[in-house]
């Protein structure tokens, strides 16, 4: 078969994502250097970890995931929640690695810290994301990013170099408004 006679077939597919409200990020994952069955495996344990969060009635935390490798941000304000929250991730099967970067802060200390909203914290992770797609030695579907209310950035996934690692955490770090960026990459070909 002709790659001109898959091509539309690509196409349909990805125009069926966006109609069916789909986000393109599963499309862009598609064509990652990984196996489907790994981001299968990913896909599931983000599942597993959403089921947690719907279970304890919280939308406080944030996940990304590469490759088994868990990455969970967020801010509580009630410590027993946090607590039964990281236990019963703690036992998410399949995970290879957990990165907790979750934080306890009461409301009033939240309302008196110099804190991102939520709105904030979207824009700040974007710009991020923005700056790893302008660099062209930066196979930028390899990476995942996010950024939390404290300004900073965790970049977790693969780098296929050395140089290419380097490249990213200086397309982070340069980014305006990030205090510290967190590193979970790891550099294989």
């Amino acid at each position: 078969m002709r790659l001109t006679s898959l091509l539309p077939a690509g196409v349909l597919l990805l125009a069926a994502f966006v109609l069916a409200g789909c986000p393109i990020t599963i499309v862009e994952r598609a064509v990652e250097a990984r196996s489907a069955g790994d981001i299968l495996t990913d896909n599931e344990i983000v599942i597993d970890v959403n089921a947690i969060m719907a279970d304890l009635g919280t939308i406080s935390a944030s996940t990304e995931i590469y490759e088994q490798r868990l990455l969970v941000t967020g801010l509580f304000d009630d410590q027993v929640l946090l607590d039964e929250f990281h236990e019963r991730v703690g036992e998410v099967a399949k995970v290879k690695a957990l990165y907790w970067h979750v934080t306890y802060m009461s409301e009033a200390d939240q309302a008196s810290a110099n804190l991102l909203s939520w709105d904030e914290v979207l824009i700040l992770d974007n710009k991020v994301g923005v700056n790893l797609i302008a660099e062209k030695d930066i196979a930028d579907v390899n990476f995942r990013v996010t950024a939390d209310s404290f300004a900073n950035v965790y970049l977790l996934g693969r780098a296929r170099s050395q140089g290419e690692l380097d490249l990213a955490l200086a397309a982070a770090r340069g980014t305006e408004g990030v205090k510290k960026v967190f590193n979970y990459v790891e550099v294989r070909p």
